[in-house]
C-alpha cells in the first residue's frame, strides 16, 4: 500500500511539474498572438482591410525583385468620391472605400501586393499570367463600376480610375517610376471607364506630387485607344 502511494505521489509531482513549465510556454504562446494581431493591425489599414503604405511598398517591392518583367503596377483612384461624400454622408464614404478594398483584395488575390496608399487612392502589384493581362484589367474595372450597397434599401453608383504598367511595357523595373508612370495613364483615362496602360512615355511625364495627367496612352494592355 505504501508504494502504491509513494507512487501516486512521484507521478502527482511529475504532473505538477510539467503543468508548471507548461504555464509559462502558454502564455508566451499567447503573448505571440497578440503580438503577431497587433502587428497584423500596423501593417493593414483597418476600414479597407489593404496593406498601409509602407507595408504595400515592402511587399510589392519583394516582386519586382522576384518576378521582374511580368509584375505589373496598378494604380486606382476612386471617381466622384467627393460627391458620395456630399450626398450621402461619411459614413457612406467609409462603405464605398471598405467596398473596394474587398473588390481588389478579391481580385488581386493573395500572393499580391494590394494597399491602400492613402484617401481614395489605391496600388496593387501582380503577376497577372501575360495572356489574361487585358481579362484581368477588363474585370477589375467590372468591379470597381458595380453599385455598392449602403443598406438594405439603399444603394451607390461607383466608378473608379485605372492606370497600369509593367517594366516589359514601360522599360523600367523601379517601383516608384512604374507607379508614377501607372498614374499618368490612369489620368489619361480618367473618367473614362477604360483601364489605361502606360508606355515608355509615360516615365517622363512631368507630376506634382505624382499627381498630373499623362500623355495619350493604350486602352487596357497594349490596345491603341
Amino acid at each position: 500500500m505504501d508504494s502504491v502511494l509513494h507512487t501516486r505521489a512521484r507521478i502527482g509531482q511529475r504532473a505538477l511539474l510539467l503543468t508548471t513549465a507548461a504555464l509559462p510556454l502558454t502564455g508566451w504562446a499567447v503573448h505571440a498572438v497578440a503580438l503577431h494581431r497587433q502587428l497584423a493591425a500596423t501593417r493593414k489599414d483597418p476600414l479597407t482591410g489593404l496593406l498601409r503604405r509602407d507595408a504595400y511598398t515592402a511587399r510589392a517591392r519583394r516582386l519586382l525583385s522576384r518576378h521582374g518583367d511580368g509584375v505589373a503596377v496598378v494604380m486606382v483612384d476612386a471617381d466622384h468620391f467627393k460627391a458620395v461624400n456630399d450626398g450621402f454622408g461619411h459614413p457612406a464614404g467609409d462603405t464605398v472605400l471598405s467596398a473596394f478594398g474587398a473588390r481588389l483584395t478579391a481580385w488581386a488575390g493573395p500572393r499580391a501586393a494590394a494597399g491602400r496608399l492613402g484617401g481614395d487612392e489605391f496600388a496593387v502589384v501582380l503577376e497577372p499570367p501575360a495572356t489574361r493581362r487585358e481579362q484581368r484589367l477588363a474585370q477589375l474595372m467590372r468591379m470597381l463600376h458595380t453599385p455598392v450597397a449602403l443598406d438594405d434599401v439603399r444603394s451607390v453608383d461607383v466608378a473608379a480610375s485605372v492606370g497600369a504598367a509593367s517594366p516589359d511595357t514601360v522599360g523600367v523595373r523601379d517601383l516608384s517610376a512604374l507607379q508614377r508612370a501607372a498614374d499618368a495613364a490612369l489620368y489619361d483615362g480618367k473618367h473614362s471607364g477604360r483601364a489605361v496602360v502606360a508606355t515608355a512615355a509615360h516615365v517622363t511625364v512631368p507630376s506634382v506630387n505624382g499627381r498630373r495627367a499623362g500623355r495619350p496612352g493604350t486602352s487596357l494592355w497594349g490596345r491603341a485607344a
